[in-house]
């Protein structure tokens, strides 16, 4: 009989166990507008930068595509080495992959021109056609960092002058915010990573 009362929630558990499904899709994250029963999301605004190739990049170089976005600037002496390092891991690990791409804004806009953002593209050996490090007007780079949930203003007292924030954000094809991770933190990325693999599977679902 006592045998029977352990087996019981035993089977019980691998009863559920075996129904349990894992999401296979990413949430929308951010806030969530509901009108007249169309639902909305928020979404990363226009904007149009130039690259270390002096090209213009804007909304519609990330058409149908996926793309991880960050902030840094190239002098920093404290967490954007980290990040990158950690960036350049999911760059090589997806080298094959069309769907994905990269967006890095400067927040240095004075000392990162596009001279020296094509001497940092070239010093991580990556192709300007994937990885775009971005410069252009400062306030229009600040601005978009709150779309993007990071951090870039001036602080004198910061290391660099800057105080910004190291985080990963993943971007959909509808401009919308799918995952975000510790780019300091090589776990998290590991997870963030299989997010990376969850969105390409379903933006490439006809």
């Amino acid at each position: 009989m006592t045998k029977v009362k352990i087996l019981v929630p035993i089977l019980f558990f691998i009863l559920l166990q075996s129904c349990y499904k894992a999401p296979t899709k990413l949430p929308v994250l951010g806030k969530m507008e509901i009108k007249g029963g169309d639902t909305t999301f928020h979404q990363i605004p226009d904007f149009s930068f130039i690259d270390q190739d002096s090209q213009i990049v804007n909304n519609t170089t990330f058409a149908g595509k996926i793309y991880v976005a960050d902030f840094f600037f190239t002098s920093c002496p404290t967490i954007c080495p980290k990040v990158k390092a950690q960036v350049l891991r999911i760059y090589e690990r997806f080298e094959d992959e069309d769907m994905l791409k990269y967006l890095s804004h400067s927040i240095d806009v004075k000392r990162d021109t596009v001279g020296r953002l094509k001497w940092f593209a070239d010093k991580l050996e990556i192709s300007s056609d994937r990885w775009h490090l971005i410069t252009g007007d400062e306030s229009e780079i600040y601005d978009i960092a709150d779309d993007y949930w990071s951090v870039a203003i001036k602080d004198e007292g910061a290391p660099g002058g800057f105080d910004h924030s190291g985080r990963l954000l993943l971007i959909d094809p509808q401009r919308r915010i799918r995952s975000y991770c510790e780019g300091t933190d090589a776990e998290d990325v590991d997870r963030f990573m299989e997010d990376i693999v969850m969105l390409l599977d379903e933006v490439k679902v006809p």
